[in-house]
């Protein structure tokens, strides 16, 4: 896999920022949304779990591609020069 150092810093941040939107979704209703947020809906009492769900799946899979990227670059063709 071709290493992107250039992209750790934004996927981490995209992320940390995706996990915390989890905790907004969950703990406000879609009318105490700010409007800018997906799922914000005036006056209503709705809690969007699902939007909870997706967005954790999505920061979570943010915080794996940035730990991958940190890892070593080629683990394979150093073993196959050890032979």
């Amino acid at each position: 896999m071709t290493k992107r150092p250039a992209l750790i810093a934004p996927a981490i941040i995209a992320g940390v920022l995706l996990v915390a939107l989890v905790a907004l979704y969950f703990a406000d209703s879609a009318g105490a949304l700010p409007s800018f947020i997906p799922g914000h809906q005036t006056g209503s009492g709705h809690h969007h779990i699902k939007h909870g769900i997706a967005a954790g799946l999505l920061g979570i899979a943010c915080l794996i591609f940035a730990w991958f990227q940190t890892g070593p670059t080629d683990r394979g063709h150093d073993a196959a020069r050890a032979r």
